[in-house]
């Protein structure tokens, strides 16, 4: 594929604050912007230049999408696979591929994943009836985190298992669906790495973010976190190492537990912007969101490197309503993401405090 000339359109399967944050960076370098989603009125399809409502899987959608499309990529990564196969099939670039997509769609698959390719995980085990997931239970140990294999996000879909014989009870809570069963992590934090990978097999690298989280769900980013060079340097050997593995092009978020002893267990991979990257929005030359475009455009990667350390907390709910008072603080940048409703624990936006790095002030 030959890069995309500015005023081609890319498609975005997806039409929440995601697509929406990608669709303002397409527009800056450019590009129109369509998004197939099946809401009417989405964050993303009010700042495209068209919007397709209809069904992920809707035929006709996606063959106007491959029209109109020079390249099509994602926001979240529980599109279905058939729609990427549907747009391949069309002769439309799909970035990233239907192989990233399965790998991170099903957990017991994203795990077998990275550890055929030498990328450390918790221990896991996986089960799809009672019985099973009773022995997988023992296998792991208790306590265990039990997940639903496909779908699930911010907390929902998983449950701790604190004794063995818990197990089937519990897995009947969770919808009696596959499953899988992780061995606990004794990590001292959790930190998070952003990359990218063009066309070309070009890489390129943000710094590691620390990430705080409550019920679930991620509250808070610091970025770039303190870390020991050798940490920050296995975070980018991990993501070099699943880019490469999966023959990936655009963005993809890697979530880590550092341990003790300085060692990155990979939680788990995001193929797609992360909300653990916005920080690099008022942090870094080139954000995420930028970053993702030039590489499924097949445009050369941007720099990665802070000029700003960061504090991003996210806005849920009725916390977006304090905008007012949030505009008036000099370091805060806002991000809201245009949602109608702000239901409590709902991610409305973010705010990005900006303080000078290190050595800088």
């Amino acid at each position: 594929m030959t890069p995309l000339q500015p005023g081609s359109t890319i498609g975005i399967l997806g039409g929440g604050q995601l697509g929406r944050m990608l669709a303002l960076a397409a527009a800056r370098l450019g590009f129109d912007v369509a998004i197939l989603t099946p809401e009417e009125d989405s964050p993303a399809g009010r700042v495209a230049a068209r919007t397709l409502v209809a069904d992920y899987t809707d035929e006709a959608a996606l063959a106007e999408l491959a029209k109109i499309c020079g390249v099509v990529t994602y926001e979240f990564e529980n599109v279905p696979a058939a729609a990427v196969r549907k747009l391949t099939a069309l002769g439309c670039p799909v970035a990233p591929g239907e192989r990233a997509l399965a790998v991170a769609q099903d957990r017991v698959q994203e795990k077998s994943f990275l550890n055929s390719v030498g990328v450390p995980t918790v221990a896991f085990a996986s089960a799809e009836d009672p019985e099973g997931v009773r022995a997988a239970a023992a296998k792991v140990g208790a306590p265990a985190l039990m997940k639903t294999r496909r779908e699930g996000y911010d907390g929902k879909g998983q449950r701790w298992v604190e004794h063995v014989a818990d197990a089937p009870r519990i897995f009947e809570e969770l919808g009696g669906r596959p499953v899988i069963l992780e061995a606990p992590a004794a990590f001292v934090r959790e930190l998070s790495v952003i990359a990218a990978r063009g066309r070309n097999g070009e890489t390129a690298v943000y710094p590691l973010a620390e990430n705080h989280h409550e019920s679930g769900i991620l509250r808070r980013s610091l970025a770039p976190a303190r870390a020991p060079a050798a940490v920050g340097a296995q975070a980018e050997r991990i993501a070099v190492q699943i880019l490469t593995k999966l023959d990936y092009v655009g963005v993809v978020g890697v979530e880590l537990f550092e341990l003790e002893d300085g060692r990155l267990l990979v939680n788990e991979i995001a193929p797609r912007v992360h909300n653990t990257g916005h920080w690099t929005q008022d942090g870094c030359e080139v954000d995420q969101f930028e970053q993702h475009i030039r590489a499924v455009a097949g445009w050369p990667l941007g720099p990665t490197h802070p000029i700003a350390e960061v504090d991003m907390l996210n806005l849920l709910g009725p916390e977006a309503h304090g905008w007012a008072r949030l505009a008036a603080e000099p370091e805060t940048r806002i991000h809201l993401y245009g949602k109608r409703e702000a239901k409590p624990g709902r991610k409305m936006g973010h705010v990005n405090r900006v303080r000078p790095l290190p050595g800088r002030r």
